[in-house]
């Protein structure tokens, strides 16, 4: 379950940076914000294949002890990311009012959260 849950999470990541396309979430982001629209865009764009690669690479890892620290980091940002979306939908450029964005921002982050509960959880269980 707690794998499932992890994944789930960080495909709704993923699937809310699609989502962010239309909603050009560059626009409400720091630096990107001050970016010609189509300089900004592209920027946010090539700016995730990296990330993603990284992320995949790291939370795939053959190394169980990578593997552990790179998922918590990334449901620990599933909430951090969460909370940035909340702050910033204060901001007049902030597009992401639908059904489906708040779904995908807000679902990841019960994802995060859940994955790291289940994870202290199964540590005290193994330790206690």
């Amino acid at each position: 379950m707690k794998n499932i849950t992890f994944y789930l999470g960080l495909s709704l990541l993923f699937t809310h940076e699609l989502d962010s396309m239309p909603n050009h979430e560059w626009r409400i982001l720091p630096i990107l914000n001050s970016l010609s629209d189509s300089a900004g865009e592209w920027t946010f764009i090539v700016a995730h294949v990296p990330l993603f690669a990284i992320t995949i690479a790291f939370v795939a890892s053959l190394n169980r002890s990578v593997r552990v620290r790179a998922r918590m980091i990334v449901g620990g940002f599933l909430l951090l990311h969460a909370f940035l979306h909340y702050l910033f939908s204060a901001r007049a450029a902030y597009e992401f009012s639908s059904t489906l964005s708040l779904v995908l921002i807000y679902g990841a982050a019960l994802c995060g959260l859940g994955y790291i509960l289940m994870t202290v959880f199964e540590a005290k269980a193994d330790a206690g």
